[in-house]
């Protein structure tokens, strides 16, 4: 009886690793990696993507591979600040999702570890990883405002075109931005202003803009969450998160507007944490994330961004509302990665140091 057990039991295995291998023949990883992966058994993830899809990229991958999945949904500009305290002894392995700036500023600290992903030869170009293999891009987003047409109608507004327009005295208390002490977007944004008007006048612009904003939110997509509800009438964020309310939650009050004199464009990546404790199991999961296996999943739970693999199948959504990927300046990620720390720390100074709107707590 004993002897039948265990042979039911190691056909029952056989199957399951040859399930295994299958899947790693999909996501294209080697099957010696997926085995010391597994013998790991565990994976942290911190995600800086929307919750709903950091959650089913993480299912999927355990499913695939029968690693238990531990993931968390921080700000980029969180995952940053945590890992950058923990300095060498990371409590999570992979960071996935949200813009890399942030990740450019841990990548010059040390902070992340670099792998040659077999997957990264499905990449559109060499825009969209390090070039020494720190991190990996998975999506590009473009940034502009969502606007509540409803409202400014109401109040005999019109809908603004271009990064000036918001200066204008009318939309004071309108605008919505993020933290540009928690949020990647925010971050993004510094250096956009900065990269298109120069550097004493991108900080001026910024200055400018605080007077006529109303909120800071913690996360890049928070503004665009409260557009469809009008709390917020002009939001600055990435316009795939606009798509996501319009066509998951029924704003369709929301207009989407693309500054008329150009905007710049984010790469949201995923990358390994410098000491993680679970090094196979991460690699595994970067090949994983530079599949279709897992980027195809994005639409599917409100995630209209581009994808950067040319394996992929872009989302409907994106197209449909007039966005296109290519229409962005030439955007300096060199730059951005040696002096966003230097920017920040500038602006708030600009600011006069920041008030209860840009706590982090």
């Amino acid at each position: 009886m004993m002897r039948k057990f265990l042979s039911m039991l190691m056909a029952i295995m056989m199957v399951m690793s040859c399930v295994a291998f299958a899947s790693a023949d999909q996501v294209n990883a080697d099957a010696e990696l997926v085995a010391a992966a597994q013998a790991e058994g565990e994976l942290v993830v911190y995600g800086s993507c929307e919750e709903d899809y950091l959650a089913a990229a993480c299912d999927g991958f355990e499913k695939l591979y029968g690693i238990k999945v531990t993931h968390q949904r921080l700000s980029t500009g969180e995952v940053q600040s945590k890992i950058e305290e923990e300095n060498g002894n990371p409590s999570a392995d992979v960071w996935f999702g949200g813009t890399t700036d942030p990740y450019n500023v841990c990548a010059a600290e040390g902070l992340l570890l670099p792998y040659e992903a077999k997957n990264a030869s499905h990449l559109l170009g060499p825009a969209y990883r390090d070039a020494d293999g720190n991190w990996y891009g998975i999506y590009k987003g473009i940034l502009g405002f969502m606007v509540n047409r409803e409202e400014l109608e109401r109040m005999k507004l019109e809908v603004p075109q271009d990064w000036p327009d918001l200066l204008k005295e009318e939309y004071k208390g309108l605008i919505w931005l993020s933290n540009y002490n928690t949020a990647g977007t925010a971050k993004l944004v510094i250096n956009t202003m900065i990269q298109k008007y120069g550097h004493d006048a991108g900080i001026q612009y910024l200055v400018d803009l605080d007077k006529n904003v109303q909120v800071y939110t913690k996360s890049g997509s928070g503004p665009s969450k409260n557009v469809g509800t009008g709390e917020c009438v002009i939001g600055i964020g990435f316009l795939h998160d606009g798509i996501t309310q319009i066509v998951d939650n029924g704003y369709d009050n929301i207009g989407l507007v693309v500054p008329s004199s150009g905007t710049s464009f984010e790469i949201g990546a995923t990358a390994i944490f410098k000491g993680a404790k679970h090094e196979n199991a991460a690699k595994l999961w970067i090949e994983y994330a530079l599949s279709p296996d897992c980027v195809n999943q994005a639409d599917e739970y409100g995630s209209y961004q581009f994808l950067v693999l040319d394996n992929a199948e872009q989302p409907a959504q994106a197209a449909e509302f007039g966005l296109d990927p290519e229409n962005v300046m030439d955007y300096d990620f060199e730059d951005a990665k040696n002096n966003i720390k230097t920017y920040i720390e500038e602006v708030m100074n600009a600011l006069g140091g920041g008030d209860d709107r840009f706590k982090t707590e």
